[in-house]
């Protein structure tokens, strides 16, 4: 069963989500001949202040 997991700072949409789940799902079936079923997407969204861009948060930076 292949597992990707995606570490992203929040502020997505859900639609955007749902299209990253999906497209991901395709690349993995594509790529390994997995059945969809198979396949586990996981997206771990990082706080801004938990996120970290040069030395300083990206919620410090306006990011």
């Amino acid at each position: 069963m292949p597992i990707a997991q995606i570490n992203m700072m929040e502020g997505r949409t859900d639609e955007q989500k749902t299209a990253l789940i999906r497209k991901v799902t395709d690349a993995i079936m594509d790529s390994l001949d997995a059945p969809e079923g198979n396949v586990r997407v996981l997206i771990n969204e990082i706080p801004k202040k938990h996120f970290g861009i040069g030395g300083q948060s990206a919620d410090k930076l306006g990011r």
